[in-house]
């Protein structure tokens, strides 16, 4: 089986974009029809322009947020300049819960955690597309782990 590579999701990032673009798009008319012949400085629209470091930040943290679940282990990695890494085994996957808002399960998207044997934390991950999908090929791939552990066959 082919390593799966699960990435938080690009619609909210997608939009932040859409919204600054069109506050920057309001300013520059508000600007150009209102402000200019008022002797308002033109420098002010870098204000608007700063938005866009917004989701260019979040579009950054999602690409460098991923969790890999690849042979006998799931591993979950984020960070931009310094990295964390946390592998845990499949087989010691007990838990794996699926919370979504009404706005998240509008768009089929929601926040998954996992839970192992041993360990008193949940790894979570925020904003992921189709998650009881993910959640459901994690329990799977736990499941089959598991029994080829106790000699079963499935």
């Amino acid at each position: 089986m082919p390593d799966v590579v699960i990435h938080p999701t690009r619609r909210w990032i997608s939009l932040g974009y859409t919204v600054v673009f069109l506050v920057f798009v309001a300013a520059v008319f508000l600007h150009t029809n209102y402000l200019r012949d008022s002797g308002f400085p033109d420098w002010w629209l870098l204000v608007p322009a700063a938005l866009f470091l917004w989701p260019f930040q979040r579009g950054l943290r999602r690409r460098f947020t991923k969790i890999t679940i690849g042979g006998d282990r799931l591993r979950y990695e984020t960070g931009i300049l310094s990295r964390t890494t946390r592998t845990i085994q499949l087989t010691k996957v007990q838990d794996v819960e699926v919370k979504q808002t009404l706005f998240q399960r509008l768009f089929d998207i929601g926040n998954l955690s996992i839970e192992t044997a041993g360990e008193t934390s949940r790894l979570s991950i925020a904003n992921i597309d189709h998650p009881q999908e993910i959640a459901d090929e994690i329990t799977d791939a736990a499941q089959g782990k598991a029994s080829k552990a106790k000699g079963e066959t499935k």
